[in-house]
């Protein structure tokens, strides 16, 4: 089968389509014939040997996926061939067919599409544990969401709108504020300048800020994200997409009753296998709803891996880039 394969640490234009021995499921796995695989910052990451999970070469690259279950392991009761199933695993995902664990397969609703679902898994899932279980999101509250245009922040709006929240999104252009707006956020600021448009949108501060961007070299916005908090609010902290890691001073938490709370989704499904179920059934009713349905930015066939990879580099994709293996039926 065909597979994109990271041989050496060197980049997204080191990666090669290869021919490889298909998979088997063992014990607690399924094997999905892919149709289309998500492309994640993770991958970007991984083809340079920067990301926390580190898999020894040559492997398969690819993160998420969707498809069809043509085969189940041992001890798999909840999943069946001809399944159409959404996954997340830490590799595989961008081949012709893939193995992935059980308990990160989730079965899709007849109204969503494959190329839809191959979109979900890691943004839906983030977002969800971001808001709903870290944040404790509640219906009427304001969330401030950094990156708003992108794969995650694109996600992070749907979800709070469809939990009932008043969402402001972070962008860094006027067309990008449009993409937000078009999601249902109430609200749009453009990146330069955000804390003084917040705080002219809501003088007390919002209750919860999303920040999967973290900060640019020549700026602290963090620290502005902490003053557009109510009394009471939390930064949520997703990521670090704009290449640094903020630093933070906690006396300010002291002072203005603000807290920070971590999202390390992955590091939370190793602790509970049973994680990603009770997520999606949480997700199910926006799902059926049509109220979570992942903006894509683009779809490229498996053997323009590279540039799908690279359109990250870019800043400028507003949503979700795919890779399509096969079409959809």
């Amino acid at each position: 089968m065909k597979a994109v394969q990271v041989t050496v640490l060197d980049g997204p234009e080191s990666i090669q389509v290869a021919d490889v021995e298909a998979p088997a499921p063992g014990a607690g796995e399924v094997l999905i014939d892919v149709a289309y695989a998500g492309v994640t910052f993770p991958e970007l990451l991984q083809t340079r040997g920067l990301y926390q999970v580190k898999h020894p070469l040559p492997f398969t690259l690819g993160s998420e996926a969707a498809g069809v279950v043509t085969a189940v392991g041992a001890d798999v009761t909840d999943l069946a061939v001809g399944d159409r199933v959404a996954t997340i695993a830490g590799k595989g995902a961008y081949a012709e067919a893939m193995v992935a664990p059980a308990n990160a397969t989730v079965k899709l609703p007849d109204s969503v599409s494959l190329s839809a679902a191959a979109g979900m898994p890691m943004n839906l899932l983030t977002a969800d544990f971001a808001l709903r279980v870290r944040g404790r999101l509640e219906a009427g509250q304001t969330v401030l969401v950094h990156g708003a245009a992108g794969g995650l922040g694109t996600a992070l709006v749907q979800v709070a709108v469809a939990m009932g929240a008043t969402v402001v999104g972070v962008v860094s252009t006027e067309e990008k504020a449009e993409t937000v707006k078009s999601l249902g956020a109430q609200h749009a600021v453009l990146s330069e300048g955000f804390k003084d448009a917040v705080k002219e949108l809501f003088p007390a501060g919002v209750d919860l800020v999303a920040d999967p961007v973290g900060n640019p070299e020549d700026g602290d916005r963090f620290t502005d994200s902490l003053r557009c908090l109510a009394r009471f609010g939390t930064a949520l902290v997703l990521g670090f997409t704009a290449g640094q890691i903020p630093q933070v001073k906690v006396n300010r938490l002291l002072l203005n009753n603000v807290g920070v709370a971590g999202v390390g989704w992955g590091a939370a499904f190793a602790q509970d296998p049973g994680l990603i179920a009770s997520q999606w059934e949480a997700l199910h009713e926006h799902l059926v709803a049509g109220k979570l349905d992942p903006v894509i930015h683009a779809t490229f066939p498996l053997e323009q891996a590279t540039e799908a990879i690279r359109q990250l580099e870019t800043r400028a994709v507003r949503g979700k880039v795919l890779l399509q293996v096969k079409a959809e039926v």
